[in-house]
C-alpha cells in the first residue's frame, strides 16, 4: 500500500467516531483531507465542523460541510487531525503545514482528540522532524537566539506567513525527551505564540495505518 492508501484508511477509520448532532474540529493536512472527504458521506448527519486553517476550511465549503467558528461553538465534543511525529505515549509534533496556533486551541477546546497517521510518523522519540515555532515576526530574531541556548539549530521558513500573520522557525537538534517540558519552555519565551510540541494537550487516541492494518493507542 503507497503512502495516500494508509492514510486514506486512517482517515476512514476515525469516521467511526463522528456521532449524529456533532460539531466536529477539523485538523489541517493531507491526511485530515481525507478524513473530510470521508465527512462529506454523513455531512447530513453533523451540525458542522470548526477547521483550524483557512485550507481546511475550504475544502470544507468544497466538501458542503457547514463551517462554524469556534468563538460560536464553544467547546467540543471531538477533533480530527495528523501530525509529522507522534510516539507510543501520544506526544505530537505538528505544525509541518503551519497551522499549529489554532491547531492547538481547537485541540485545548475539545474532549476528545483524534491524532490519524500512516506508521511512518511513529517515532521513539520526537526530534527527526524539526520543531516548528510559531513567532509574532518583529521577535523572530531574538526568538532564533533563545532557541540556540536550548541547543536547537531553527531554520526561517522563508516565503511562508501563517493565518494568523506571524513566521515559523523550523528548528532542529532539540532533545525532545521530555517534551511537555520543552513545550512549556519554549512556549514562555517572549514572542513566541506557540510551539509544535503537542504534550501537555496530547492526542487522547491514535490511528495508525499499516500495511497490516489498523493500530489503535489510546
Amino acid at each position: 500500500m503507497n503512502a495516500d492508501q494508509l492514510k486514506k484508511m486512517a482517515a476512514e477509520a476515525a469516521l467511526s467516531e463522528v456521532k449524529d448532532g456533532m460539531i466536529v474540529g477539523i485538523g489541517t493536512g493531507s491526511t485530515v483531507n481525507f478524513f473530510i472527504d470521508a465527512l462529506q458521506s454523513v455531512r447530513h448527519r453533523i451540525e458542522g465542523a470548526v477547521p483550524s486553517s483557512a485550507a481546511s476550511r475550504e475544502r470544507l465549503i468544497t466538501a458542503e460541510i457547514p463551517v462554524l467558528e469556534l468563538n460560536v461553538t464553544g467547546n467540543l465534543p471531538l477533533y480530527v487531525d495528523g501530525a509529522d511525529e507522534a510516539t507510543q505515549h501520544r506526544d505530537l509534533i505538528k505544525g509541518g503545514g503551519g497551522a499549529l496556533t489554532q491547531e492547538k486551541v481547537i485541540a485545548a477546546a475539545s474532549q476528545r482528540f483524534i491524532c490519524i497517521i500512516d506508521q511512518s510518523k511513529l517515532v521513539d522519540i520526537l526530534g527527526a522532524f524539526p520543531l516548528p515555532v510559531e513567532v509574532i515576526p518583529m521577535a523572530r530574531s531574538y526568538v532564533a537566539r533563545q532557541l540556540v541556548a536550548l541547543g536547537g539549530t531553527p531554520a526561517y521558513r522563508m516565503d511562508f506567513v501563517t493565518d494568523n500573520g506571524n513566521v515559523i522557525l523550523d528548528t532542529h537538534n532539540l532533545d525532545i525527551s521530555r517534551p511537555g517540558e520543552l513545550e512549556q519552555q519554549i512556549n514562555n519565551i517572549p514572542g513566541v505564540v506557540t510551539n509544535g510540541l503537542f504534550s501537555q494537550r496530547k492526542a487522547d487516541q491514535l490511528i495508525i495505518a499499516g500495511p497490516d492494518g489498523l493500530k489503535i493507542i489510546d
